[in-house]
């Protein structure tokens, strides 16, 4: 069975747990909800042992051996299990696929398997998602198009109970700029705020902080996505706003660090909790460094000391157009040259 990751709460309500899902796709927020929905379900039906597989330290995949002998070995604690499989690149490999299948030809009765994954397309798949798909249930979680979004919105708000209008819904849409969690954040805030009556532009503004303000954190965000044109964008946005950039230097610095370190960790998994990474920004991180080495974000924190030299005039150049160029690098390698007086 397959569905959309909204549809998967409701589908849970309705039946007892499946014995395996499979979650994935480049929308964190749609994935994390999804799989949210069945670990509440699998607590509401009594499920209280839940073990999760991962890849550690320099090691590429899953442990599949001790994965196997999981579904072999009888529950410890409990009658029941949920066991997580997280396949942040979603291909688990000739051994990994035999795993799965193996466990979907004949599913033990005490476990439940669930596997989420970051990354989805046509070429992820193979028998070891039809597996699951045939004894559970599939949900994908594309990227809301910017066409979609404003639907996205309007059954967002209708599931906290708030009606408004299409030219309210496409004014959030506006503000928010395609940013899902921000999105969600601000329906979670005006269910708080709201009185009840349906919300109509007028209210919506001045209910609703602009969320779509070209503001460091998402110029980040983009950077680290990999989405050089919203970079520049943004940056633009924000210049034009009058923001100086000695004040956007900080996150960005406090960003560039962050993977740095992630980049030198030999487990990645370790290094996300030490950092207190949350779960939606552990696939835009990873994305990030499967673009460039340790070396190359150590050069790019450098840039930032010589980008913050210009801004406070103690080194001769641009500071808008060498902060530009170093979130651009950052996004598309090929900008790499843009940097061509440091070495990167």
């Amino acid at each position: 069975m397959e569905l959309k990751p909204e549809q998967m709460a409701a589908q849970l309500d309705s039946e007892p747990l499946r014995p395996a899902y499979l979650i994935a796709g480049p929308e964190p927020l749609r994935v994390l909800e999804a799989a949210d929905a069945v670990r509440a379900a699998a607590r509401a039906q009594g499920i209280a042992e839940r073990e999760i597989f991962e890849a550690e330290g320099n090691q590429r995949e899953p442990d599949w051996n001790a994965l196997e002998a999981s579904f072999r070995a009888p529950s410890l604690f409990a009658s029941r299990r949920l066991v997580e499989l997280r396949l942040p690149t979603g291909k688990p490999g000739k051994d990994g696929a035999e795993v799965i299948s193996g466990f979907c030809a004949d599913p033990p009765p005490d476990v439940t398997l669930l596997v989420s994954a970051g990354e989805w397309s046509k070429q992820h798949g193979g028998k070891w998602s039809e597996a699951i798909g045939r004894i559970g249930v599939i949900a994908i979680a594309w990227q809301v198009k910017p066409h979609e979004l404003v639907d996205w919105i309007d059954r967002r708000l209708r599931s906290r109970g708030l009606k408004a209008g299409r030219d309210a819904v496409q004014q959030l849409a506006e503000r928010v700029d395609g940013n899902l969690l921000a999105a969600a954040q601000e329906v979670d805030k005006l269910a708080l705020l709201s009185d009840g009556s349906p919300l109509d532009a007028q209210k919506m503004q001045s209910l609703v902080a602009d969320a779509a303000r070209f503001d460091v954190f998402r110029v980040m965000d983009a950077a680290l996505n990999g989405n050089a044109a919203q970079v520049s964008r943004m940056l633009a946005g924000l210049r034009a706003e009058g923001e100086a950039v000695p004040a956007l230097l900080g996150m960005v610095v406090k960003e560039l660090q962050t993977t740095a370190a992630l980049s030198r960790a030999s487990n990645l998994a370790n290094e996300f909790r030490t950092l207190r990474v949350w779960d939606t920004k552990q696939p835009m991180y990873r994305r990030a460094l499967q673009r460039h080495d340790a070396p190359r974000w150590e050069a790019f924190v450098a840039h930032a000391g010589r980008v913050d030299r210009m801004a406070k005039g103690r080194e001769a150049g641009d500071a808008w157009l060498a902060l530009e160029r170093l979130l651009v690098a950052v996004a598309e390698p090929r900008a790499l040259r843009l940097l061509a007086r440091t070495a990167v």
